[in-house]
């Protein structure tokens, strides 16, 4: 199955109304921007957020906000691309495809070194995430490809409610870097939601990957 004729599936919380207001800003954005320009913006500022994670060492108030402006126009750029190509009918989508999931890998990987150097999550906790991404990464794209389904959600939570997520966590820890939990003091808040969000994609690429094999071992035995 060719990753150009995957079908997307993004069963999010925010996924139908995102969707609308992209094509609304795509129909409106100036010809001079390119679907380049975005993806290009999307791992840029992907980079600055964490950059703005370290920068959060020296002024929390403002590394957080840098944080949220960050994370948002990485969503500009990452989410509106392929929507701009979509909509002015200049999809390549070898390229495409390969060129938006090589950036968000990137862009992970300096998201995490950031909060890993800012002292917000201990770099243990970040590897373990990062890990974790990498292989629901790893298993959605081999799915794309043996059985041309892309999946973008699970559970109703995909990477635009991440990021939000993300933005949240950064603003909450001006006030309160870390938290009680169960009785354990001094819990930094980003560890306690990074081994959360750990748990719960080793769990989505266990639970991913049981089911595609066992689809793709009955649909081969039918044809056997």
């Amino acid at each position: 199955m060719s990753t150009t004729t995957h079908v997307r599936l993004n069963r999010s919380i925010l996924a139908a109304s995102e969707k609308r207001l992209l094509i609304w800003i795509a129909g409106r954005l100036p010809r001079w921007v390119h679907s380049d320009h975005l993806t290009a913006l999307g791992l840029a500022s992907m980079a600055g957020a964490g950059l703005s994670f370290w920068f959060a060492q020296a002024d929390p108030v403002a590394g957080a906000w840098l944080v949220a402006l960050c994370l948002l126009l990485n969503w500009f750029g990452d989410s509106l691309d392929g929507t701009l190509a979509r909509v002015r009918n200049q999809q390549r989508p070898r390229y495409g495809y390969y060129v938006d999931h090589v950036i968000d890998l990137a862009g992970a990987a300096l998201l995490f070194a950031g909060l890993a150097a800012s002292g917000l999550m201990s770099p243990l906790v970040a590897t373990l995430v990062v890990a974790a991404f990498f292989l629901v990464s790893a298993e959605t794209y081999l799915a794309t490809h043996a059985r041309g389904t892309f999946t973008m959600s699970f559970l109703g939570v995909g990477p635009t409610e991440l990021r939000i997520l993300l933005a949240a966590g950064a603003i909450a820890a001006i006030e309160a870097p870390a938290v009680n939990f169960f009785g354990a003091a001094d819990v930094r808040l980003f560890d306690l939601g990074g081994i959360f969000g750990a748990i719960g994609m080793a769990a989505t690429f266990i639970i991913t990957s049981s089911a595609n094999v066992r689809a793709l071992y009955l649909e081969e035995a039918k044809r056997s």
